[in-house]
């Protein structure tokens, strides 16, 4: 396994165990784009921009019991010319409200220096829109 990939791995592991946070791995520089039509679609930068306006308000819509976090992951690749590691995922987490998330994902994570410098996320922007819609922060 290539440390680009290993990283990514680990940091999976971590998030699924409840022991670390996928955001570990962003450089502070990360540029982040979320395909598609969803209400979160779009272009944030830097990290902090990324954290604030979707993840932390994502996070706050799941139980501190059964946050979301990834259940399986159906696969990990790399690119090793373009440092471009992708996971293929499935994420699960039960909502502030007493409702079960689920996704599939895809995101494709460019390295640097053994941080997630460019992220693109593909998701099921019609659960994730009725979550947002749904589901308090």
């Amino acid at each position: 396994m290539t440390a680009n990939r290993e990283i990514v791995a680990d940091a999976f592991a971590a998030w699924s165990a409840g022991t670390g946070s996928i955001t570990d791995t962003f450089a502070e520089d990360l540029r982040w784009e979320i395909i598609g039509r969803s209400v979160a679609a779009g272009l944030y930068q830097p990290a902090r921009q990324f954290v604030e306006e979707v993840l932390k308000p994502f996070e706050k819509r799941f139980t501190a019991e059964d946050p979301f976090r990834p259940v399986l992951i159906r696969g990990i690749h790399e690119d090793p010319t373009t440092g471009t590691v992708v996971v293929a995922w499935n994420g699960a987490g039960t909502t502030t409200i007493g409702t079960t998330y689920t996704d599939t994902v895809a995101w494709f994570l460019r390295m640097r220096d053994g941080k997630v410098v460019e992220g693109t996320a593909f998701f099921d922007s019609i659960a994730f829109n009725e979550l947002w819609q749904d589901v308090p922060a």
